[in-house]
C-alpha cells in the first residue's frame, strides 16, 4: 500500500527531542518505572522476576480483564491490546475499509483515523468539522446525517479531540451513537484522553452504548505513560476483532511482556493517576489562561472541558505556520500550527499536561516580547 506521509510525526521528528521548550505536547507527565512500581507493594520484585518470552496477541489476561473494568459492561473476551493506539487505528481501518467502501471522520483528527481510507483505491472519506462559533468549538449533528451515505461503513469520532479538546457531553455520546444505529454504520472511538473531565461531568465510553463501537485506550495520553506503547481496542463486536487481530499478525504479533506488566501495575492505580494528570492540567489551565488575558490582542483563547490539548487563534497579520516556526527557532518554543492538519486558518494547539508548561510559557512570553509581538 502507498500511504501519505503522517505530517504530525515528520514535524515532531525534527523538534520533539531537540527543542527544549514544548509547549504542545498531547500526552501527560509521564514518571520512572520506579516511580510506577512504588504504587504497588511487591511489584519491583515481581517485575524483576518478569519473564521476558513471547505473549499472548490478544494481550495478557490479568491487563485484559483491568482494562475491561473501566467499562460498564465488558468482560476481558472485549478487549484486544496493541502495541499502542496508532497500531490499533491502523488495524482497524485496514480491516474495516476497502473498495466502495466510504466513511466519515470528525474533523481535525488524528491523521490516521482517515489516511488509511485516502490509502484504499476507490474509497473515500468526508469531513465532519467541528467549528469555531467564536467563542468555543461546537458540532452539528444534522451535519453528521447529511454527510452519510449508502456506502458509509465508518464513522470515526475522537473525543475529548486532539488539537481543538472539544468533548462530546454524554448525551451527545448517546445521540452519535443513535446516528450510528439508525444507519448501521460501524463507530470508531478514540477516546485516549478519556478520565480527564475538567468540567464535572464523567464521560462513559461509547462502546458501552453501541454494540458496533469500538473504543480506543492507551496508556500514553490520560496516564502520562507513553513509553509503555500500550495500547487497546474494546467492542462487543467480536467478529470485528477477530478480523483486527489476525491483521495484528502482521505487525507486532504481541506485546511487550515488560510493558504489559507495567500497564497491569498503572490500571489498579488508574484513578491515582488520572487525578494527577488533570491536577498538572488544571494547574497549567489556570498560568494558561491568565497569559491569554493578558494578550487579547494577539490570541483568542478557546476553552476546553476536558483533556490536555486546546486548540486557540492567532489574531496577528502573520501565517500561523510562520508565528510558531520562528517561536522555536528564536526561543525554542514548540507549538503545532494547524497546517500539520491540513487546516489554512490560523490556530495553534497547545499542551496542557505536562509540569514543565509554566517554564516554557516564560519562554513563549519572552518571544512575544523581544520579537515586538506586544
Amino acid at each position: 500500500m502507498k500511504i501519505n506521509d503522517f505530517k504530525l510525526e515528520c514535524y515532531f521528528g525534527r523538534y520533539e527531542f531537540t527543542a527544549p521548550y514544548l509547549l504542545t505536547q498531547s500526552d501527560c507527565e509521564s514518571m520512572t518505572t520506579k516511580e510506577l512500581l512504588s504504587m504497588e507493594p511487591g511489584a519491583e520484585e515481581e517485575y524483576l522476576n518478569q519473564w521476558l518470552g513471547y505473549t499472548e496477541t490478544w494481550g495478557d489476561p490479568e491487563l485484559r480483564r483491568l482494562i475491561a473494568t473501566l467499562y460498564k459492561d465488558m468482560t476481558a473476551d472485549d478487549v484486544l491490546v496493541f502495541h499502542g493506539a496508532q497500531e490499533a487505528i491502523f488495524g482497524y481501518m485496514n480491516v474495516m475499509l476497502g473498495e466502495g467502501d466510504h466513511m466519515i471522520a470528525m474533523y481535525p483528527n488524528y491523521q490516521s483515523a482517515f489516511e488509511v481510507a485516502n490509502s484504499v483505491p476507490n474509497c473515500e472519506y468526508s469531513k465532519w468539522y467541528i467549528k469555531d462559533d467564536g467563542t468555543k468549538w461546537v458540532v452539528d449533528f444534522d451535519e453528521l446525517e447529511a454527510l452519510i451515505k449508502p456506502n458509509t461503513k465508518v464513522i470515526a469520532v475522537n473525543s475529548p479531540n486532539n488539537p481543538t479538546g472539544y468533548t462530546f457531553t454524554n448525551d451527545e455520546i448517546k445521540k452519535l451513537c443513535e446516528i450510528c444505529r439508525k444507519h448501521d454504520i460501524y463507530l470508531f472511538s478514540d477516546e485516549v484522553y478519556k478520565g480527564l473531565e475538567l468540567d464535572g461531568e464523567k464521560r462513559e465510553w461509547m462502546a458501552d452504548h453501541y454494540d458496533k463501537c469500538a473504543s480506543l485506550g492507551v496508556m500514553s495520553k490520560a496516564y502520562g505513560l507513553a513509553g509503555l506503547r500500550v495500547g487497546w481496542l474494546v467492542s462487543k463486536d467480536h467478529e470485528t476483532l477477530e478480523k483486527v487481530v489476525k491483521f495484528k499478525h502482521y505487525m507486532s504479533i504481541c506485546d511487550s511482556a515488560p510493558s504489559e506488566f507495567l500497564s497491569k501495575v498503572a490500571l489498579k492505580h488508574s484513578d491515582e493517576l488520572l487525578e494527577r494528570s488533570t491536577e498538572i492540567i488544571r494547574n497549567n489551565l489556570k498560568l494558561v489562561d491568565e497569559f491569554f488575558d493578558r494578550y487579547t490582542n494577539i490570541f483568542e483563547k478557546k476553552p476546553i472541558t476536558c483533556g490536555p490539548v486546546a486548540y486557540h487563534k492567532l489574531l496577528i497579520d502573520m501565517p500561523v505556520k510562520e508565528f510558531c516556526q520562528l517561536a522555536v527557532d528564536k526561543k525554542g518554543v514548540l507549538l503545532l500550527p494547524s497546517d500539520i492538519y491540513g487546516m489554512e486558518d490560523q490556530y495553534f494547539r497547545m499542551g496542557y499536561g505536562r509540569k514543565g508548561v509554566p517554564e516554557s510559557l516564560a519562554k513563549f512570553e519572552e518571544f512575544l516580547i523581544e520579537e515586538k509581538f506586544v
